[in-house]
């Protein structure tokens, strides 16, 4: 007997992005393996049990090179648009290319080369903090005035970039990321982006630096070890999830603590919970919603549901982590639980390559931050909070606080 797909049923528009874990909750309890419609109109797979998503994010039948699997055999990729080349980069590709992709900076993120950058994180967290406490004013956007330019600086002057044009990059990923751009918009957003790499990569092969940008430079033109476009590629998904995780760890991180007081208090009083903090923050706040986006290669039964070939699958790590089957008192937040094993990074070949330096720099802003500020307190309603219009990204537009 053919197995006969359901129809999708729950829509991903504003609802979801405002309040994505009513609807994670909900469907674990009912029907953890669904077709959902998504933002722009399409159908995809939503898998949302702890048990389900990791399994699935370590089987190779769920699948990421989309250009190879997905298109047409005649279709060639616009050179200059973001369909074209932002997207083909280590995340959306399979071994072999993604494995050799991803040996080229695996090295710059191993958690000795990050320890290393600790002194340099914490003269930028406290330079942060410092204007924000010579501000003059008590209230401040934190997501604005700190959670956002920490990890950009700190991603910029990894790769060897200039960390005056951040504005430029937020407006950008923001485009880029968001499920309620036009298509217009996102491909402008992409072209931009690429043309700012353009010129960045013929700056830095006239004048090459001891960076990231400038050693994928050297690979790609004495080793052969990647092609222009994969060069093109790289960058983008270096600088956009490079700041992007961690922007949202402090943020929602900040916002989870200030809403349960009484955790905020314990973490204050034994600053020691930082480490194991930062882990519980990343299981309960997550940065995102879910894994980026995967396709069946042939039927694949998981969780009980058979989902057909050649059909897009979303993995809800955020549901993942709200599993009360996998963690006890899931919905609740403790600094000290041992959260080991959440899937915020993601698992298996594709497991984030920068989890180490967001950690370290979570762990040092936010520790930072409650020392700096042992006042600190929303500014608004919490029901006033907005989250950004996207998917992938779970972001706050902004977090008003009072610093005294």
């Amino acid at each position: 007997m053919t197995a006969v797909t359901p129809p999708a049923t729950e829509r991903l528009g504003d609802a979801y992005f405002q309040d994505p874990q009513g609807l994670f909750s909900r469907l674990r309890a009912s029907t953890p393996v669904t077709p959902v419609i998504t933002a722009d109109g399409g159908r995809a797979w939503f898998v949302t049990r702890y048990e389900d998503v990791r399994a699935a994010l370590s089987d190779p039948r769920f699948a990421k090179d989309w250009a190879k699997h997905m298109t047409p055999e005649d279709w060639t990729p616009p050179d200059q648009e973001a369909g074209g080349f932002l997207n083909r980069h280590m995340l959306n590709l399979d071994p072999p290319d993604h494995t050799r992709l991803r040996r080229l900076v695996v090295k710059a993120f191993t958690p000795r080369r990050v320890a290393e950058l600790r002194p340099r994180i914490a003269e930028i967290t406290d330079r942060l903090l410092d204007a924000m406490a010579g501000s003059g004013t008590e209230t401040v956007d934190l997501l604005e005035e700190f959670a956002f330019p920490l990890p950009v600086i700190v991603i910029c002057e990894l790769l060897g970039i200039p960390a005056e044009d951040r504005d430029s990059f937020r407006a950008w990923s923001s485009t880029i990321l968001s499920s309620a751009e036009t298509p217009e918009a996102f491909r402008e957003a992409g072209a931009a982006m690429y043309a700012y790499f353009v010129q960045l990569i013929a700056a830095k092969r006239e004048a090459p630096a001891d960076d990231l940008v400038s050693a994928l430079i050297t690979a790609r033109d004495e080793g052969d070890s990647l092609s222009e476009a994969e060069l093109h590629a790289m960058l983008f998904l270096l600088l956009v999830a490079g700041h992007e995780t961690t922007v949202n760890l402090i943020a929602n991180g900040t916002l989870a603590l200030l809403q349960h007081p009484a955790e905020l208090r314990r973490l204050r009083s034994d600053l020691s919970l930082l480490p194991s903090a930062v882990e519980e923050l990343l299981r309960y706040a997550n940065p995102l919603n879910h894994a980026t986006e995967r396709f069946t290669l042939e039927p694949v039964e998981i969780g009980g549901v058979t989902i057909p070939a050649r059909e897009w699958v979303i993995l809800v790590t955020s549901s993942a982590n709200r599993d009360p089957e996998r963690f006890t008192e899931a919905s609740a937040l403790d600094v000290g639980r041992d959260a080991g094993g959440h899937v915020a990074f993601g698992h298996g070949i594709h497991y984030c390559l920068g989890a180490p330096l967001a950690r370290l720099e979570g762990e040092v802003a936010i520790g930072a931050l409650l020392k700096r500020f042992p006042g600190l307190a929303l500014a608004a309603p919490e029901s006033s909070l907005r989250w950004r219009p996207s998917s992938l990204i779970h972001g706050l537009e902004s977090l008003p606080v009072r610093l005294r």
